[in-house]
């Protein structure tokens, strides 16, 4: 039987293991499953040290029971700065050792402007391409830096959050992405990859116009696959399957607003389709957010544990 960590390498590598692993980007529904909320850095501020060490470590063991209860293969240490991650990693791997796979967010590529800066973005693409690639530049290079300092202090690898699309296609043209965006996280992604790292690119929305490019990347996988925006996992499988693990597409509207019959429908659709050959990980289409009924999710756990093994 696989540890958690290595059935997670392996559908990572495209690789079929004993059962189809499973992860989320977040859990925001710790408090109402096990009676409390993940440890954040608002909650160590004016702490002394040592008390902030008593509340770090706290918070490892509590993150492996968490995630534990609910059997994911990776833990995704999110809230702390990058002292406070550290010391979570290396608590954690004090406790468990390699158990598991351990993921951070780790991004450095332009994401969706907010508000009015999709507007200031046009603006600039058009009349200061240099600045804006230089921007570019910079990011991407903070990016890899703080990467590897976190690879090197023991985590697994990331998930690479910066969002590119809404539900009707991504903010940039196909042809802007290629100059703007997709140079910038292929440099990221090969950095990762050098280290001994894993890289999981997140971008919810429609990716169809991109789909290409984010392959071209060449990230371990792709999550969301976003059925809220139209993308069907049966079919991204078909196109890009053999060249790229797939993370998601359990519905998680439906998990918030439709019946049982659709939540388990969703979740079956993704066992059904994706599971075939390996290279695939199950979890939503997002996170299981605040607000969300934890019987939602975990009536998707139930189908996942029905359908896993191969």
């Amino acid at each position: 039987m696989m540890t958690p960590r290595q059935r997670m390498a392996t559908a990572l590598n495209l690789g079929i293991p004993d059962r189809v692993p499973t992860f989320e980007l977040e859990f925001q529904l710790a408090e109402e499953l096990m009676g409390k909320p993940f440890l954040t850095e608002k909650d160590l501020k004016g702490d002394s040290p040592k008390e902030q060490e008593r509340k770090i470590a706290e918070n490892a063991e509590y993150l492996l029971q968490v995630y534990g209860k609910l059997e994911h293969d990776a833990i995704c240490i999110q809230y702390l700065n990058e002292e406070h991650t550290k010391e979570t990693i290396r608590r954690i791997r004090a406790l468990s050792g390699d158990q598991y796979m351990l993921l951070a967010h780790g991004d450095g590529t332009f994401a969706i402007p907010d508000g009015d800066g999709i507007v200031e973005f046009s603006y600039r693409m058009a009349d200061e391409p240099e600045l804006l690639h230089e921007e570019a530049e910079k990011m991407c290079q903070d990016a890899i830096d703080y990467d590897l300092r976190m690879l090197d202090a023991g985590l697994d690898g990331f998930i690479l959050c910066s969002d590119y699309c809404f539900n009707k296609g991504p903010f940039l043209s196909p042809a802007k992405f290629a100059e703007f965006i997709a140079p910038y996280l292929t440099r990221l992604i090969e950095a990762i990859r050098s280290h001994g790292g894993y890289a999981i690119k997140h971008t919810d929305g429609n990716i169809m116009p991109i789909l290409d490019q984010l392959v071209a990347a060449h990230p371990h996988a792709l999550h969301s696959i976003d059925p809220m925006a139209g993308v069907d996992i049966r079919e991204v499988k078909r196109l890009v399957g053999d060249k790229v693990a797939l993370c998601g597409n359990v519905h998680c509207a439906a998990m918030q607003t439709g019946t049982d019959e659709e939540v388990i429908a969703s979740a079956e659709y993704c066992l059904t389709y994706a599971k075939p050959g390996g290279g695939y990980v199950f979890c939503t289409s997002n996170i299981p957010f605040k607000g969300l009924p934890l019987e939602r999710y975990l009536m998707v756990l139930d189908v996942w544990k029905r359908m896993r093994d191969y």
